[in-house]
């Protein structure tokens, strides 16, 4: 019997390989980075072991020094979450060599599924030797790891040895592996998946189907279980392919075989030989705990002959802290609220009042809907997105709430390309034009100007707001009757609570201030000050870094004086496990470069200064 987890992971997924620990009465070890001291995952485990660094490679990715943590710790049994090492075969292996218990499946199943070039050959799949024109598009993957890492589409054959060089620097950060490969890229088409679980008895289960087509980037950011609208003979082949792909290596555990789907025709992609984020969707359709599972299959368990049916859909949406808007860019700061409805699931690596920094996947929370059928399930998770309290970094939330709503979505239209296709009005900027006036009057409830009323209204007050990006102005009077407005009656108005009545309609307002920052109900707005600072000015041309990072490249002989061209990539900035590249905003001269790599940068800092030909 297992009596002690080590989770080799962070943030989420060891929160939720912890709970289930907790509830099997099984202790629990978390490793943690020095950016990571303070994290949820290290203060929830009952023993914590730092691994000295704040970079992946260092710590992470350092099979050596988690397997030196969980013997240090007491712990018998080590597992990897997702992502980092968990499909990979030598860790594992020196897991096992350590006298430890290994969550997962055995090393020979890792090294046959973990390469996608491996895998697709053990399936008799070749990926493209030699890419022509009549090839394109075509995608770029890393052959190990996973969640869009190192991962491109290539549509004009000579953007392909530079994207090969990106895709390769971002496998081996993300991966500690650089090898890539070609394969077609099929527009249009779905992202399909099968869970499996299987136990070292010969019984494979098939926990159904997930449809995981809305991406950016390639990575998922909405999941649901069962995938809609796939024929039932379709649905039996995914399925059985994926049990044939499990027993073909052995495979033990919980996995994912994944497919792309065009019209009545399934693609394998890949063998995932880990837990999937997405697994949520899949425990709450078929009633399982999929980690309390993993670890009884580790302990040598047998499955059922048969899986548990299923019943209902449930949905998944992952909350991100960044811009959609602006190129999806990654976002950092203080998480200073984070609340749901009860209503749905919260899986998340976050409390209030935590940092979210530069060094890992921009994802604060997985939120999960489950009900009798899709169309409610899709109801109930935009309902308590929208409800959500969300106060910190600009997030995806509204994006998300907007996609669940879609009617290509809601009709289970959807493909990889939705976002190709609806991504501007989806980021419209839709902010209530009464928060600044709800805003004002709670900073102003108790202020008044006069301490008492007269007869003769007082001047206008005025405050400006910075919100959705312009600057808005609010009027509000202390008369006679406490704070008023123009257009609007102020019905109630305190510190925390506004309520207006707009044309005969009562509306409440719910209001949160952080420093400068203010929340009203889901409406972020910045405070400016009444008389502004100077502020530093830029010259034209100026490239500002988006979000804080490491310069991780500059492109080959570029100096100051050197001819650019509109477009052309300057240098590559390396933020939460991502590549971000900055392209010259203008045909001109390279007037001035600051970025050197390494550099670390903080959001705003100048990088380059490019001068227009006139």
């Amino acid at each position: 019997m297992i009596t002690s987890v080590l989770v080799a992971n962070r943030g989420e997924i060891a929160c939720r390989v912890v709970r289930t620990c907790r509830e099997a009465g099984i202790r629990t070890v978390a490793v943690h980075s020095d950016a990571d001291a303070h994290a949820l995952h290290a203060r929830v485990a009952d023993t914590a072991v730092p691994l000295p660094g704040s970079a992946p490679a260092d710590t992470y990715l350092r099979g050596d020094l988690i397997v030196k943590a969980a013997l240090a710790a007491g712990a018998d049994a080590v597992h990897p979450g997702y992502g980092f090492l968990s499909e990979n075969a030598g860790f594992a292996r020196a897991v096992r060599d350590a006298g430890l218990v290994w969550i997962g499946p055995p090393p020979e199943a890792i090294e046959a599924m973990a390469s996608k070039t491996r895998a697709k050959e053990l399936l008799g799949i070749e990926p493209l030797r030699e890419v022509t024109e009549a090839d394109l598009p075509v995608l770029v993957k890393a052959a190990a790891g996973g969640g869009g890492r190192g991962m491109r589409v290539v549509r004009h054959l000579a953007d392909l040895d530079a994207e090969l060089a990106a895709a390769r620097a971002e496998a081996v950060s993300a991966f500690g592996d650089g090898e890539v490969f070609v394969e077609p890229y099929v527009e249009g088409g779905r992202h399909v998946e099968v869970q499996v679980l299987a136990d070292a008895h010969g019984t494979v289960w098939a926990l159904g189907t997930r449809d995981c087509s809305l991406q950016r980037r390639h990575q998922k950011v909405i999941e649901e279980a069962p995938a809609p609208g796939l024929s039932a003979a379709l649905d039996e082949e995914v399925r059985a392919l994926a049990v044939r792909a499990a027993r073909a290596v052995g495979y033990v555990g919980a996995g994912t075989v994944e497919f792309l789907v065009a019209g009545e025709q399934a693609h394998f992609l890949e063998m995932n030989t880990r837990l999937q984020v997405e697994h949520p969707v899949t425990e709450a359709v078929f009633g399982v705990d999929l980690v309390a599972e993993q670890i009884r299959v580790a302990e040598g368990h047998a499955l059922a002959d048969d899986p548990p049916g299923a019943r209902g859909h449930a949905v998944e949406a992952r909350l991100y802290a960044e811009d959609p808007a602006g190129n999806w860019a990654p976002q950092t700061g203080r998480l200073h609220r984070l609340a749901v409805p009860d209503a749905v699931r919260l899986d998340t690596g976050y409390a209030d009042g935590d940092d979210i920094g530069v060094h890992y996947d921009p994802m604060i929370a997985k939120v999960v809907a489950h009900a009798p059928t899709r169309a409610e399930a899709i109801r109930k998770l935009a309902a308590a997105l929208d409800r959500a309290v969300i106060h910190g970094p600009v997030t995806n939330r509204d994006l998300l709430v907007r996609s669940l709503r879609h009617p290509e979505f809601t009709a289970a239209r959807m493909d990889t390309g939705f976002y190709d296709r609806h991504l501007p009005g989806l980021t419209e900027p839709a902010p209530d034009p009464h928060a600044p006036l709800a805003a004002a009057l709670a900073d102003a409830h108790g202020r008044s100007r006069f301490g008492g009323w007269r007869n003769v209204p007082s001047q206008p007050q005025t405050k400006r707001y910075l919100m959705a990006g312009e600057e808005h102005e609010a009027r509000y009077r202390h008369g006679s009757r406490g704070l008023e407005a123009d257009g609007v009656r102020v019905v109630h108005a305190d510190a925390r609570l506004v309520i207006l009545d707009v044309d005969g309609v009562r509306r409440t307002y719910e209001v949160a201030r952080h420093g400068d920052q203010v929340y009203v109900n889901t409406t972020a707005l910045t405070a400016l000050p009444r008389f502004p600072d100077p502020t530093t000015q830029h010259a034209p041309g100026s490239l500002l870094a988006p979000m804080p990072g490491t310069v991780v490249r500059v492109a080959d002989g570029l100096t100051a004086g050197a001819p650019v061209k509109a477009g052309e990539p300057l240098l590559w900035l390396e933020a939460m496990k991502m590549q971000h590249k900055i392209t010259a905003p203008a045909t001109g001269t390279l007037t001035e470069l600051h970025a050197v790599p390494g550099q670390q940068v903080e959001p705003g800092a100048l990088l380059a200064v490019v001068t227009e030909t006139s």
